[in-house]
């Protein structure tokens, strides 16, 4: 899908903020609420929110495009952004006025961030099963349970919450509601991996009885998990986007290296043993950037776009994994140090390979619907 002329110039200022304020800070985030401040100036919180709302009212091709320049710098950061949009973008379809007006100012300026929660102890890609239950009460919604490895987390003043209204494990009685997470009855706490992403402010957080009103039911039963089955097809999409953002930026610091490094007597570009590895990492790129591309113009035009964003996130993930390695190989101890890119993009991709959706679970969904079996 071709961005407009509008667009290109964003990117182009978006790409630029990556370069030259996110990479530098990557390694230890010092300054990362500053930071988040000027990505919401550039319109990141609000790429396709409408400009009635606030928004810059950009296409999601745009929001993809984007975040591949972020993840180029970090992919934390860039996820972190990108949440934060969507709860802006889902509250500017669904909310009520007043509800908007209440919390989208403050999301699209960057003064607070969001957290779209899902994710539970016991229930992650199986969605239908989240024990967080809310109970209707008068003039409102009284939401119990646990939300964990939540994505901003952390900080987030905001969260779409998605709750069992109705029995535990059916789909039909999960709602969302808007949630305010610096009420006294929710209560955080912060996880941490031995894969440090710190930017992506990942965590989860107890509502023990946290009381909601009704204009903040924001998807009712029967609406919610309809929704979030479309919204995932985006989300697999601009994360195989990060991908092709990591290792595109791991392909241009390590061809850069090889130009000016020395090894028995020629630089190591001049090394055929040492460029076709290099090579292979080139052309699995570009595949994937155009199973992106494919899934970007599919989900954009509103088709179903449950295989291509499979695939795409499929394919983007593995090769990060596969080739990540062997560019770091290709610079030698030199790419262990933090000014690159190479560690922290290692980490990353094992967490692409879980996010919205494991590598597992797309091979299984790719499996059934590209050639289903027929029907007897």
């Amino acid at each position: 899908m071709t961005l407009t002329a509008a667009e290109t110039e964003s990117l182009a200022r978006i790409t630029t903020f990556a370069q030259q304020v996110i990479a530098p800070n990557a390694p230890d985030w010092a300054g990362a609420p500053a930071i988040f401040e000027q990505a919401a100036a550039l319109g990141l919180t609000g790429i396709e929110v409408p400009a009635a709302d606030g928004g810059r009212g950009q296409s999601y091709a745009l929001k993809a495009a984007a975040c591949e320049a972020l993840a180029a710098a970090d992919f934390g950061f860039a996820m972190s952004v990108v949440n934060t949009h969507n709860v802006a973008h889902k509250l500017s379809q669904c909310a009520p006025p007043a509800v908007k007006s209440k919390y989208l100012p403050a999301l699209l300026d960057g003064r607070q961030t969001a957290c779209t929660a899902l994710t539970e102890k016991t229930s992650g890609s199986d969605f239908a099963a989240i024990e967080m239950r809310a109970h209707k009460v008068e003039g409102g919604w009284r939401l119990e349970g646990e939300k964990r490895w939540i994505i901003n987390a952390r900080h987030a003043s905001l969260a779409i919450v998605y709750a069992q209204c109705a029995q535990i494990g059916d789909s039909r009685g999960i709602g969302a509601f808007v949630v305010d997470l610096t009420a006294p009855e929710c209560t955080r706490f912060a996880q941490d991996s031995e894969i440090a992403q710190v930017s992506t402010g990942t965590g989860g957080f107890a509502l023990n009885g946290v009381v909601v009103p009704d204009d903040h039911l924001l998807l009712t039963p029967g609406q919610a998990f309809k929704s979030i089955l479309t919204e995932i097809n985006g989300a697999r999409t601009y994360v195989a986007a990060m991908c092709c953002g990591m290792l595109d930026a791991a392909l241009e610091t390590v061809s850069a290296y090889g130009q000016t490094r020395q090894s028995f007597g020629k630089p190591l570009a001049a090394h055929q043993g040492w460029r076709l590895p290099v090579a292979r990492a080139e052309t699995d790129l570009a595949a994937a950037r155009a199973l992106v591309a494919a899934a970007t113009a599919q989900f954009s035009s509103g088709a179903d776009a449950q295989l291509l964003s499979a695939q795409a996130k499929i394919h983007a993930v593995t090769t990060c994994q596969t080739h990540l390695p062997h560019l770091l190989h290709a610079m030698g101890a030199e790419g262990l140090r933090p000014e690159y890119p190479f560690i922290r993009h290692l980490g990353a991709a094992q967490i692409a390979g879980l996010a919205d959706g494991s590598t597992e679970m797309l091979l299984e969904r790719v499996a059934k619907i590209a050639r289903p079996a027929p029907v007897k």
